[in-house]
């Protein structure tokens, strides 16, 4: 064992974090569900997702067998809901080429929809033990900062150097223990921004603590402008309390997710609303915005009260009047579920 694995693996043991609930037991299926959770996703939030999805659908062929509404209420709140699908069909996927089970081979892993190197990584080192290098964003914040490697991780030939080094510290043996150790480390010590050198184990040897330069490293991404968009979400409800919901189409953002009707702007909205419904006055709502990783969206919700469905807007495929107690079982955008959560009473 290298010693910049046997230190960290000294420094596990005593702080590493080990009652995680993926950690019991450690099976492939488990494991796998946090990794793609925790991708962009802090464990603290990731925590109470997982115990929900696994109470739900605790085995690889229960998400397999599941309908991708289930799949998708269960998601709902963590974003990037592409994982989410991508994690439903390779789930099909190993019931139909795989036993029911996730491969014990890296390229058959890689081959899944959603499982990159690192992500198949690992779940055979932690499932399985074996020895796999991984390199999410905690390790290459680790292994930049350690060897003091300059320029943006995401570039190629960046990342071809820390995976390099990734497999040069991972062990033969505790390979498992390693891999929660790196992450742990990453996460807890070497974090963003004013990292605890002070308690990290690898801080005789660090380049980055050395030199002065943990405030720089990892170079950031070059940084471009994010653009506004801008749209009104109609809120119609009728006398009943339940509120029109389209499904999104399969492209673009919330994919597949119920969310509301929607116009270009305020001026716009009753006219689209009367299309679907019969209504009152508008009354709209507090205006948010909403940050996607590559553009902001500026929301208008307007409320009409008392819409009477017309038969073209009726319950369909595409389209329903929910009421809320029916909510929880539908895969909606978070902001979406947040506004209908806080709608005000209906008027008489």
């Amino acid at each position: 064992m290298n010693r910049f694995a046997e230190e960290l693996l000294r420094w596990f043991d005593h702080h590493g974090r080990k009652d995680l609930p993926w950690q019991h037991p450690r099976d492939a299926y488990r494991v796998w569900l946090s990794e793609i959770m925790l991708q962009q996703t802090q464990v603290v939030t990731v925590i109470g997702y997982f115990q929900r999805f696994v109470e739900r659908l605790p085995t690889l062929r229960d998400l397999a067998a599941a309908d991708e509404d289930t799949v998708l209420a269960l998601w709902s709140g963590l974003g990037y809901y592409r994982r989410a699908r991508f994690l439903h069909r390779a789930a099909q996927l190993c019931v139909e080429q795989h036993g029911g089970e996730l491969p014990r081979d890296l390229d058959a892993l890689m081959a899944l929809p959603g499982i990159g190197r690192s992500t198949a990584g690992a779940i055979l080192a932690q499932a399985h033990g074996l020895r796999f290098p991984i390199l999410d964003g905690n390790v290459k914040r680790v292994l930049t900062r350690y060897h003091g490697i300059a320029g943006f991780p995401g570039e190629s030939a960046i990342e071809k150097r820390l995976w390099q080094h990734a497999d040069e510290h991972t062990p033969a043996v505790r390979t498992a223990d390693y891999t929660q150790a790196i992450m742990d480390l990453g996460a807890t010590v070497c974090v963003r921004s004013r990292p605890a050198c002070l308690l990290c184990p690898q801080a005789a040897t660090c380049v980055a603590h050395r030199d002065g330069l943990t405030a720089v490293l990892p170079t950031v991404k070059p940084g471009k402008k994010i653009p506004t968009r801008s749209v009104a979400m109609l809120l119609l409800r009728d006398a009943k309390g339940r509120v029109l919901l389209e499904r999104r189409g399969p492209v673009g953002v919330w994919s597949g997710l119920w969310s509301l009707p929607e116009a270009a702007d305020a001026d716009s909205a009753p006219g689209a609303a009367a299309a679907l419904a019969r209504v009152r006055a508008a009354d709209p709502l507090p205006a948010f915005v909403h940050v996607f990783s590559h553009y902001k969206l500026d929301v208008s919700p307007i409320l009409f009260d008392h819409a009477t469905p017309l038969k073209r807007a009726s319950d369909g495929a595409e389209r329903r009047w929910c009421a809320p107690g029916d909510l929880a079982a539908l895969g909606l955008p978070a902001p979406v579920r947040t506004l209908l959560d806080h709608l005000p009473e209906i008027t008489p």
